[in-house]
């Protein structure tokens, strides 16, 4: 592994990416900020089209036209990777950074066996020859626990089942034992039995290679297992970013809590409808000129709708974006978020 002295592997700072039409402008991502610590797990939650993926792509630099990332800084190992060449974030994609993409069925190459795709990495990187490459393919395939590995490099990819795909996937993202993991969605269309042995392995091999890893999902229960820092997205923007602990435990943000109650449990929602969070999120021309959560908020006041709250900072690492924790909130001073009312859901 490459030595790494920062204490943050990754740092996205005020990072924005949009989406241009004839029409209006798309804020896919606007005003991300967070971190990654080196040798942790941060994960990424919020609903479809939050801006998740798009964040992912965007630290990889794959955004493609019609979209641009037109602000920010995106610092791995303390270097703004929007400074570097292309040429330059070729080697580091694989390489130093590496990303399992949500479906494998459609990332891996149908006409490439698995043997020739994971054996690439190698090739371009560090410059192996076909025999070498094959050799390291195969321990790889070891690693991530496929049996009869020798065999399986010949196979193509609609010869393996879901879940063995889906550790195909890590293999190649580790091939060149990366600083930082991306895993979007790493367990999508999995049975639960192969999820909880793919979030394993993933966790087991972060301990094993000492790398950062960014995961992807939607899944609390999922963030509650593995992670070890959480940012909510919502509407292209963190709205709360905490530490697994603190954010589980006393969810600051109104759509944090939402999403928390939204969850079913053995104890509770056992008659009647499931928990949810009222409305549905806005469509991208019609965002909000105040805090995005605001037309789905019950707490929402005039200031809310008129005005998008910063990120602010507290206990030192952990950051909320809502009005109700500023000195300028203009709504019932004793809120509780927590309380079991008909308003929250």
């Amino acid at each position: 592994m490459r030595a790494v002295t920062e204490e943050n592997i990754l740092e996205i700072k005020n990072l924005q990416t949009s989406f241009y039409t004839r029409d209006f402008e798309v804020k896919a991502v606007d005003d991300v900020t967070f971190s990654i610590p080196r040798q942790k797990t941060l994960g990424i939650v919020g609903e479809s089209g939050s801006g998740k993926s798009i964040t992912s792509l965007s630290i990889l630099r794959l955004i493609e036209s019609p979209g641009k990332i037109i602000g920010g800084e995106i610092l791995f190992k303390g270097k703004n990777l929007l400074g570097k060449s292309e040429a330059a974030m070729r080697k580091i994609r694989g390489n130093e950074i590496s990303m399992i993409f949500q479906e494998p069925m459609t990332s891996l190459n149908p006409t490439m066996t698995i043997g020739q795709q994971i054996s690439e990495a190698y090739k371009i990187h560090q410059g192996l020859q076909k025999k070498a490459a094959t050799k390291h393919a195969i321990e790889m395939l070891k690693l991530v626990g496929i049996p009869s590995p020798e065999k399986r490099v010949k196979q193509y990819p609609f010869e393996l089942s879901g879940g063995m795909r889906q550790r195909v996937m890590i293999a190649m993202a580790l091939a060149c034992n990366p600083d930082l993991l991306i895993a979007d969605e790493p367990t999508t269309a999995l049975d639960v039995t192969i999820q909880a042995q793919i979030l394993e392995l993933i966790k087991d091999l972060q301990s094993r290679l000492g790398m950062g890893v960014l995961l992807i999902t939607h899944d609390l229960g999922v963030v509650a297992e593995t992670c070890d820092y959480v940012a909510v997205m919502y509407c292209g923007q963190v709205v709360e970013y905490a530490d697994k602990r603190s954010l589980f435990k006393d969810p600051k943000h109104p759509y944090t809590v939402g999403l928390m109650r939204s969850i079913p449990t053995h104890d509770r929602d056992l008659e009647g409808d499931l928990a949810v969070i009222k409305g549905t999120v806005p469509s991208p021309d019609e965002i909000p000129s105040g805090c995005r959560f605001a037309p789905r908020c019950s707490y929402a006041t005039e200031l809310c709708k008129s005005k998008l709250p910063d990120l602010q900072t507290y206990n030192d690492v952990n950051q909320i974006r809502c009005w109700i924790y500023s000195d300028e909130w203009d709504g019932d001073s004793e809120v509780n978020l927590h309380a079991e009312s008909e308003s929250t859901t």
